[in-house]
């Protein structure tokens, strides 16, 4: 139990630390497919710095929500952090039914981000946050009803007790197709809840198009630094999700199962490195149709589970 929860907290410290790096990784596999060098590597890193250096300036029209929006969406997605198992062990903070609570702190932040957008009286931002909202309500049935699926076959209600439980056997046996398009689902919410093309583009300077970015167009300084390392840490959390599923195989070895999810979560930003790089961004009207399909595939696993 003591070894476990020094592991746990190993990898919940791995992620504070590792998580802006994400970033890096997506933005030189951007660069490199254009022809260019692309940023440096500890660029994430030193935006931080800077903003953390710099003041919060506050509209007179702004309230509290304002000021909350920043602070509740990083604790929020400390919170999930702390959920979600790494390395083949047990999450930091385990037991029955935990997914629901991932879920609803998910959800908090991104509530109390549209109540900050909202709280500035701005119209742009009033756009993103009615876009945020609506699509967030067509991707969380997505990631809920995948989870359960996880959970049929595995037998768990836990997430820790989900990914220690999955293996070959759930690959190579009767639940691989069930497996596949839970992960489809997967890979489609990741891009939309780290706000990721096709779903949104978070380098956009357009209000009009903008969706998660329009939303914090009047946060600076240190609020500004706590969303954006609430959005490095989002792009963590979502990303166990789907490597755990890639490689759900514990060897028994921490360090080894560590180095894995470490260069599997590599390998996926990768990978959304190269999705920006090939594909262009949908139409707004195009999206909910995306998200659509997350959700029907996230609901197949029920003709391979309930039998």
């Amino acid at each position: 139990m003591i070894a476990d929860f020094f592991a746990a907290l190993f990898g919940v410290t791995l992620a504070l630390i590792l998580a802006p790096f994400l970033r890096t990784l997506i933005n030189r596999t951007k660069a490199r497919m254009a022809g260019r060098q692309g940023p440096p590597l500890l660029q994430p890193y030193w935006s931080l710095a800077r903003l953390l250096r710099k003041g919060a300036v506050y509209s007179t029209t702004t309230t509290w929500m304002f000021r909350a929006g920043p602070v509740v969406t990083l604790a929020t997605m400390f919170g999930a952090l702390c959920l979600v198992p790494f390395g083949g062990n047990p999450a930091l903070l385990h037991f029955e039914g935990d997914v629901l609570l991932m879920a609803y702190l998910l959800a908090l932040g991104r509530f109390f981000t549209i109540l900050a957008a909202l709280d500035t009286g701005s119209s742009f931002e009033g756009m993103g946050a009615n876009r945020e909202a609506f699509f967030s309500a067509l991707s969380e049935p997505a990631l809920l009803l995948g989870v359960a699926g996880l959970g049929a076959i595995t037998g768990s209600v836990s997430i820790s007790g989900i990914y220690g439980r999955l293996g070959n056997s759930a690959f190579l046996g009767s639940h691989l197709p069930a497996m596949i398009f839970i992960l489809a689902a997967f890979v489609i919410v990741y891009l939309t809840e780290n706000a990721r093309i096709p779903v949104d583009d978070p380098t956009t300077h357009l209000e009009l198009t903008m969706i998660h970015e329009v939303m914090v167009l009047d946060h600076c300084g240190v609020d500004l630094a706590f969303i954006e390392y609430a959005g490095a840490l989002k792009l963590w959390v979502l990303g166990l999700l789907i490597t755990g599923i890639v490689f759900p195989v514990s060897t028994g070895s921490f360090w080894l199962d560590a180095g894995v999810s470490l260069a599997c979560m590599a390998v996926l930003q990768i990978c959304v490195g190269l999705v920006e790089s090939l594909m262009a961004r949908l139409k707004m009207g195009r999206v909910p149709l995306l998200l659509g399909i997350a959700f029907v595939m996230s609901t197949l696993w029920i003709m391979w589970v309930v039998r």
